[in-house]
């Protein structure tokens, strides 16, 4: 009897026949773009609009997908994530409109992450200021990474992962059904630059749609020895062991 395709090679199967479409038009319940339009703001001021309100939110950036792709981490609803409608670029501004996804929200008040594509031309090796209006207005500072490419790279459908500006705080990448996303059961260093984390099991009964689309997830890590070159191994749910590296600076 021949062994089961490992869940990953399905999911890089499963992808050939929407590869074509770009991430712009993948469906993400909860945690990534859907339908986001990209402009050049031009010689427009980048003067930030949430400078004239006083209700700021708190935002953080990561960046994933080898640079092709910005995880912005808002608190607020865990089953309200909202999405990226419009992205907009200039010089190294890049303004996110988010609008919130669901008209019933639970009350808890949690970081999650929404997975935003990056225009080309943005100089990922210098620093990003991260804008977000709509729903959430906020701003964060993202840290350039030498080697990183933004627009649209290999799509492998590969997980990936970013740190934030917080400490300890970093954002995940997977690939999988939209309406079945990954929970972290816990998260620790298990080396001086390595941090295990496991995904819960996912109930036997779960019915999940037959599409893929990426997956944001945010986690945390204490007591790591190294500040760079961390190495996040996942386990759980679909991984056995995956090792990947976690871009930027703890």
């Amino acid at each position: 009897m021949d062994a089961a395709p490992h869940p990953l090679l399905l999911r890089k199967v499963t992808l050939v026949g929407v590869r074509s479409i770009g991430i712009g038009l993948v469906v993400l319940l909860g945690s990534m773009l859907v339908g986001c339009s990209v402009s050049s703001a031009g010689d427009a001021p980048t003067q930030s609009p949430v400078e004239e309100s006083a209700d700021v939110a708190e935002v953080e950036a990561a960046w994933l997908e080898g640079g092709a792709m910005i995880g912005v981490v808002t608190l607020g609803s865990s089953s309200c994530v909202p999405t990226a409608t419009e992205v907009s670029v200039s010089g190294q501004v890049l303004t996110v409109e988010l609008a919130e996804l669901g008209d019933i929200c639970t009350r808890d008040l949690v970081p999650r992450a929404t997975g935003v594509g990056v225009p080309e031309g943005l100089d990922t090796a210098q620093d990003v200021t991260v804008i977000t209006t709509g729903a959430v207005e906020g701003e964060a500072l993202l840290a350039g990474v030498p080697g990183l490419v933004s627009g649209d790279s290999s799509m492998e459908v590969l997980p990936s992962a970013g740190w934030t500006g917080a400490d300890g705080q970093f954002v995940i990448l997977t690939w999988g059904s939209s309406s079945c996303l990954p929970m972290i059961e816990s998260s620790e260093a298990t080396g001086p630059a390595e941090v295990t984390v496991t995904f819960a099991t996912p109930d036997a009964d779960q019915v999940c749609t037959l599409d893929m689309a990426p997956q944001t997830t945010v986690a945390w890590v204490t007591e790591l020895e190294e500040d760079a070159d961390v190495e996040a191994v996942l386990t759980g749910f679909d991984f056995d062991g995956v090792r990947v590296p976690i871009i930027g600076v703890n």
